[in-house]
């Protein structure tokens, strides 16, 4: 873990996961209601807000090793299972890629302080 700038902020790190669930909720709707064409933007939205949750109660821990070494758990699992998407595979790269994209933003300490629903 590389020594940053700024301190670990575990509070900002737990408000950019809450806007990332509410975020992925929306989109999720959004992809719903398209229908056929939107089961892969379904799914994508569906594997962020699951990473999101799983590794809000991590964040709450102020301690940016702990956090790191929560994400390095996710990616060594070989399974992730969740009820309600259209494809096994196509949600587990999904899951796999937020999660690479949270262990960058994790090492570098930056970005969490981006919440908006876009990113």
């Amino acid at each position: 873990m590389g020594v940053s700038a700024k301190a670990w902020d575990s509070e900002l790190v737990r408000k950019w996961l809450e806007c990332r669930i509410e975020a992925a909720g929306l989109d999720q709707a959004a992809a719903d209601r398209r229908g056929y064409e939107a089961q892969d933007d379904y799914d994508k939205a569906a594997a962020e807000e699951w990473v999101c949750r799983t590794l809000k109660t991590a964040a709450g821990q102020d301690d940016q090793a702990a956090f790191a070494d929560r994400l390095k758990k996710l990616l060594g699992q070989d399974a992730y299972r969740i009820t309600g998407i259209y494809d096994d595979r196509r949600f587990e790269r999904h899951v796999r890629a937020n999660l690479r994209k949270l262990a960058r933003m994790t090492k570098a300490n930056a970005g969490f302080e981006n919440t908006l629903r876009y990113q």
